[in-house]
């Protein structure tokens, strides 16, 4: 198994429908710009409260991707 080596990216995901759709909307999003993204950290989940509900989910992220060999 070769050695790899990775560099990690802050994202923030927000939804108003869960953490989950912010992890995932911010990876889908992340994924049409950048290539080889294979992990993801959730380091701080927060979020906004309007009239006594949550308004919006957000997810503070790592994101690490391999870094391609020179050809």
């Amino acid at each position: 198994m070769p050695n790899h080596t990775y560099k990690k990216i802050d994202l923030v995901g927000s939804s108003t429908t869960s953490i989950t759709d912010a992890i995932e909307s911010a990876i889908a999003r992340a994924h049409r710009t950048t290539r080889n993204l294979e992990w993801f950290e959730v380091e701080e989940v927060r979020g906004s409260i309007f009239e006594g509900k949550v308004a919006q989910y957000q997810v503070v992220m790592k994101v690490g991707f391999r870094i391609e060999d020179p050809s």
